[in-house]
């Protein structure tokens, strides 16, 4: 048995270890104890809740095996070959999907129909205030599930430049993106449910191998001009923006009317002579600008609160003792 270390916890006397803090406790715990740190949500403790579980010969994804020039190189050929064999038979359709945000903060997803190597149908929708990883899986949505519905397909190829995205629809844990995600599972479910011959292949599309028919549905998700005439502002970050605003707005204003304001509270001027208006960002309005020492903080803090050693301070705090000056004459001092 290896002996403990001499500075270990575990030689302490109880006097010693009665001094510790409780983060040093904490490390030494973490460090040298078994703790059950397994996620309780891993996809091993719930198996069969993913939809790729039950149909796991039918869902199948394709990515190139490295970033090298060669490998991209055969996997292109290889797709080239599985668009191709989609494209003749009745039964087999081919969705090209691509989504990106613009630098008007408008996302756009474009998906292409293919089949008897022609653009069937273009399905186009935009949106603001979201990540590009739900652009993403906007685009599969808008093409694979239509060509889900459709009784003839019975052999579906999508291809996209988010492979990772696409592989997100099969996870069970919970997540925020599960308002984009359930309703593609759920549709893949039925589909593959509905018929043995029914099967789903994913293919990753590289950028840099510039394939003609992914950079037909990236030009139209770039050029798209089609704005909302209301954007949505529904966002979390953006409510969670607003109230901070709106919280801050009524700040200022009751600071701007308080009665106390210009006596327990001070207005000061900027470099601009305009009133400094309370904040809460940035060390707030007044500390910023005075931060120069420990010292002169302190000093303009209890200028500007009247926590200070002074009839006004005492006579707030400490109501029941006398506030007469030894001359008797004085005003308690402000």
């Amino acid at each position: 048995m290896t002996p403990a270390h001499k500075q270990a916890t575990s030689s302490l006397t109880t006097k010693q270890k009665s001094n510790l803090k409780s983060p040093i406790k904490d490390v030494n715990e973490r460090l040298n104890e078994v703790q059950p740190c397994f996620d309780p949500d891993h996809i091993l403790f719930s198996p069969g809740l993913r939809v790729v579980d039950h149909f796991s010969d039918r869902i199948v994804f394709h990515s190139p095996y490295s970033s090298s020039d060669e490998d991209t190189f055969k996997h292109i050929q290889r797709l080239n070959q599985a668009f191709k064999n989609a494209q003749t038979p009745s039964h087999s359709t081919a969705i090209i999907a691509d989504g990106g945000v613009k630098k008007s903060n408008v996302v756009s997803a474009v998906a292409h129909t293919w089949s008897d190597y022609h653009v069937i149908k273009q399905a186009h929708a935009q949106a603001m205030n979201i990540i590009p990883v739900e652009a993403e899986l906007m685009a599969i949505r808008i093409g694979l599930i239509p060509a889900m519905e459709n009784p003839m397909n019975h052999f579906i190829l999508v291809v996209t430049d988010a492979i990772s995205a696409a592989k997100q629809i099969l996870e069970s844990r919970p997540n925020s993106l599960q308002k984009a995600i359930l309703p593609i599972a759920s549709s893949m479910k039925s589909f593959l449910e509905k018929d043995r011959r029914n099967s789903i292949y994913f293919w990753q599309y590289p950028n840099k191998a510039q394939w003609p028919r992914h950079k037909l549905v990236d030009e139209q998700v770039k050029v798209a001009e089609n704005l909302p005439v209301h954007p949505s502002r529904n966002s979390f970050l953006f409510s969670r923006k607003k109230e901070c605003d709106d919280v801050l707005k009524e700040w200022q204003t009751a600071f701007s009317s308080g009665k106390k304001k210009g006596q327990l509270f001070l207005e000061f001027e900027d470099d601009k002579q305009s009133v400094i208006k309370p904040t809460y960002s940035k060390g707030g309005s007044w500390l910023p600008s005075i931060s120069f020492s420990n010292a002169l903080c302190a000093r303009f803090t209890c200028m500007t609160t009247g926590h200070a050693p002074i009839g006004e301070y005492h006579q707030r705090f400490f109501p029941n003792a006398s506030l007469s000056c030894p001359c008797g004459q004085a005003n308690p001092q402000t």
